[in-house]
């Protein structure tokens, strides 16, 4: 090969790429490095940089980061002349100089102690929610979680991930339908779901919510469709949400 990228969309455990950097110099080629999904942790110290092992390395500036939407090539210094060359101007327009401002805000942000304490607090729901929904019976991929997310298995019970996706966007609750190891269904239908914790973070919520949240996620996967008990976890998601307001007060 040419070059290994290193990441994963739905990948919940800590990511070796001290190993991949060994592999690459094994089989002579590059190492690119994406890191969309845990670049907050990653900047908080909680999951392994790839800045040192990777030749290069990308990241979204959402997700976990928690900024405006928008995206970041990192590189070592004998290929950023290439770099630049192939993005600006074939693939890169003029700057969106309120986007810049955000991605700063953002960034400044992610240098605060506040900061770390969040992403500390995501890492402890994400195990917290595995646990409640392994306790209830759900399989997990991997048996758990190191990051942000889980990957939860729904092929024993006979569920798909779009159906149980459906349901609970009908009880308020957002996951996303995701394929798991050994997938036979189709990436439209799949026998997965993926969960994670940073939004609810966001509002405020810690531990004893993410057993609340995994009791409304159980309840509907059992109920298999039943409109009244998805009406029942929509009422308790939306007390839930309110004791954990967006804003402490209304915007005007």
């Amino acid at each position: 090969p040419k070059l290994i990228v290193a990441g994963g969309s739905a990948f919940p455990r800590a990511i070796d790429f001290a190993r991949f950097r060994e592999i690459a110099d094994e089989v002579g080629c590059l190492l690119m490095a994406d890191i969309a999904h845990p670049a907050g942790l990653v900047a908080a110290g909680l999951h392994p940089s790839p800045v040192p092992y990777a030749d290069f390395v990308t990241t979204t500036t959402h997700k976990t980061l928690r900024g405006p939407r928008g995206g970041m090539v990192m590189c070592r210094a004998q290929h950023a002349a290439t770099l630049d060359k192939v993005v600006m101007p074939g693939m890169q327009g003029g700057p969106l100089m309120h986007v810049v401002a955000a991605k700063a805000v953002a960034f400044r942000e992610a240098l605060t102690p506040d900061w770390r304490a969040y992403q500390r607090q995501v890492v402890a729901n994400a195990a917290a929610l595995a646990h409640a929904l392994a306790r209830r019976g759900h399989r997990l991929v991997t048996g758990g979680t190191d990051t942000h997310l889980m990957l939860v298995d729904l092929s024993a019970p006979g569920i798909t991930g779009r159906e149980a996706q459906e349901a609970l966007d009908r009880a308020w609750i957002t996951v996303n339908k995701n394929t798991i190891p050994f997938e036979t269904r189709s990436p439209m239908v799949t026998s997965g779901i993926r969960i994670g914790t940073p939004a609810v973070t966001t509002r405020g919520m810690k531990e004893p919510e993410m057993d609340a949240i995994a009791g409304f996620i159980d309840r509907v996967l059992q109920a298999r469709g039943d409109g009244k008990v998805e009406a029942s976890v929509r009422a308790d998601v939306a007390f839930l949400s309110g004791r954990f307001p967006l804003y402490a007060e209304h915007l005007a």
